[in-house]
């Protein structure tokens, strides 16, 4: 193992060996890099970490440099998937050989407990990671994910469209059901349910919703500015655009998806212009989402309306191994 330039070796300890104080000077700066690069708020994440840690029921690894934690990363598992759930070095103490030395104590431990099948991770802080120096390396498949923004008051300037035989509304609670059977639908075949399994079927994409409509880690769902599109005809759901407040000047767009029979009619950009709208209502000045680079038609779509690409990242799945 490689010692530091101070001749320190770096040595990789189990949170569960950690009390959160240790890990206090790691946090304060995690959470200003998620405010600075990506104006999100990071204490209310920062703050289950503290506690989970505590309690001792937090897995994953410490690296530690001296008596320092220089990194952490975490995983949570959901049946047979293992997903990691942060990856953190000190700037000080960033590079390639530590980001990976953190993952590749998270995947050994994944893939030697034979009960996960499947590992996903989508770590938007770290850039040095290669998917081909790490444990598993040839079951795993690397996706390149765009972090993109536009000014909130960009909604503002966007022509409204009116959709053929299509009714727009706001999001309600009782759509939640329907919406979870569309998703599966709207990424059947596409890249993203590579991503996340959860898009390929109603019982993944019921936990999905949850995650983002009550979990605080994907920000505040802001229910005022989620919008559905229906079909005039049938009632049923056929769009939907779901967002969060990740910070008092920043919303996010955490799930925007049309059904395959109004794709290409507008549906997906006027549900977009609401929800713009609705957040620049709230009082935001920035409004980002995540959007896979090989997905051209929606990159253009987010283009067009004034998105631009901030920060790109590696969406990394590991799988029959």
């Amino acid at each position: 193992m490689a010692a530091t330039a101070e001749g320190q070796v770096p040595a990789l300890l189990d949170l569960w060996q950690l009390q959160a104080k240790a890990l206090e000077p790691l946090l304060e700066e995690e959470t200003g890099a998620w405010r600075e690069e990506l104006d999100w708020d990071f204490e209310v994440t920062a703050e289950l970490v503290r506690r989970f840690v505590d309690v001792h029921a937090l897995n994953g690894y410490a690296l530690l440099i001296g008596d320092e934690v220089a990194g952490y990363s975490y995983f949570v598992c959901e049946e047979h998937k293992g997903l990691v759930g942060d990856l953190y070095v000190r700037k000080k103490y960033r590079t390639a050989e530590n980001e990976h030395r953190l993952l590749g104590a998270v995947l050994d431990h994944l893939i030697a407990g034979r009960y996960v099948k499947r590992i996903e991770s989508q770590l938007v802080l770290a850039r040095l990671l290669d998917p081909r120096l790490l444990p598993g390396a040839r079951y795993s498949r690397s996706h390149l994910r765009n972090f993109m923004v536009v000014d909130a008051e960009a909604g503002k300037s966007l022509p409204p469209r009116e959709p053929e035989h299509v009714v727009l509304d706001q999001w309600t609670e009782r759509w939640q059901e329907e919406t979870a059977h569309l998703i599966p639908s709207a990424y059947r075949g596409h890249i993203d349910s590579e991503i996340n399994d959860q898009y390929r079927s109603a019982g993944g994409a019921r936990r999905f919703l949850f995650n983002i409509v009550q979990h605080p880690g994907c920000g505040r769902f802001y229910e005022p500015a989620a919008w559905v599109a229906v079909h005039q005809t049938t009632g049923r759901l056929c769009g939907v655009s779901l967002t969060s407040l990740v910070s008092p000047e920043a919303g996010h767009v955490t799930q925007i998806c049309v059904a395959p029979a109004v794709k290409g009619k507008g549906v997906g950009y006027e549900l977009l212009r609401r929800s713009l709208r609705g957040l620049e209502a709230a009082g935001v000045k920035s409004v980002s989402l995540t959007v896979t680079s090989a997905n051209r038609e929606a990159v253009r779509l987010y283009e067009r309306v004034g998105f631009r690409t901030v920060r790109q990242f590696s969406a990394i799945v590991w799988e029959g191994f």
